[in-house]
């Protein structure tokens, strides 16, 4: 374990980012290691939201393996990056977190099914209903819309998909981990996981406001031992980076401190 303590070791001295808000969990098996902040108050998922996506998506059979399908970019989609103006794969969607996947996913599912996935998975507020007044529940629900989770709830989702334990096939949690891999850590922990950017609602929620919320929820594992995570940070200003890459790299320097203090 000590040499986990090589990775980004020169960082661990160094003060977190302040964030206005912030909830981080650290989970190994059935216990808590680590935890602070308010970690009850529930947000939207973002891009989070993928992971039950892509979960939902290899049970119906839609989605075929971490190559298939294919799906072509067409004029009108979310071309907010760069990268979404591509062809994608359930691998590269995930990667690339692109939306317009996310939301021709959905559309080839239905709402009736949609919501049944969402309950059947005791998936945060279950609400699916979208921006008030707009209908659009299906395509935007988890976009800073109306389908919120908190931190405890997306620990306790990760904890299910890691025990193979959802209302779906085992093939479907382990076709949905592999596309989750984010890369190798020195010490040769393997990070698997996925961040969320948004803005935050106005207190009657009619309004997205220019404040951002981000995720980045996961785990690493190495010789057979696992341990999960939820970081979850708000803002109190505008600012220029989106929040879930902040939230990721807040996690990278925290984790390797929490694991090397947790195997003594």
């Amino acid at each position: 374990m000590k040499k986990v303590g090589s990775f980004l070791c020169f960082i661990i001295l160094c003060a977190s980012p302040a964030f206005a808000k912030q909830c981080f969990i650290v989970k190994e098996k059935d216990k808590i290691i680590h935890q602070e902040g308010d970690c009850n108050q529930r947000y939207a998922p973002c891009s989070t939201f993928k992971i039950a996506l892509s979960l939902i998506g290899y049970d119906s059979g839609i989605l075929i393996n971490e190559m298939h399908p294919l799906w072509p970019f067409k004029k009108g989609y979310p071309d907010f990056l760069e990268v979404w103006k591509q062809d994608q794969t359930p691998k590269s969607w995930m990667k690339n977190s692109c939306v317009w996947y996310s939301q021709v996913l959905t559309r080839k599912l239905g709402m009736q099914k949609f919501q049944s996935y969402i309950t059947k998975f005791n998936y945060g507020n279950m609400d699916l209903s979208g921006d008030k007044g707009k209908n659009n529940g299906l395509t935007n629900a988890w976009l800073s819309s109306s389908l919120e989770i908190s931190s405890i709830e997306q620990i306790a989702f990760l904890g299910k998909l890691l025990n193979n334990t959802l209302p779906v096939s085992r093939n479907t949690h382990e076709m949905t981990k592999n596309i989750l891999f984010v890369e190798e850590l020195p010490g040769g922990w393997k990070l698997y996981g996925k961040t969320g950017s948004g803005v935050l609602l106005s207190p009657d929620r009619t309004r997205k406001l220019k404040i951002q919320h981000g995720w980045f929820i996961g785990w690493i594992e190495k010789d057979g031992r696992v341990i999960a995570f939820s970081n979850h940070i708000s803002d109190d200003k505008k600012q220029n980076t989106f929040a879930g890459q902040r939230a990721k790299a807040d996690v990278k320097e925290r984790l390797v401190k929490i694991i090397n203090d947790s195997s003594r």
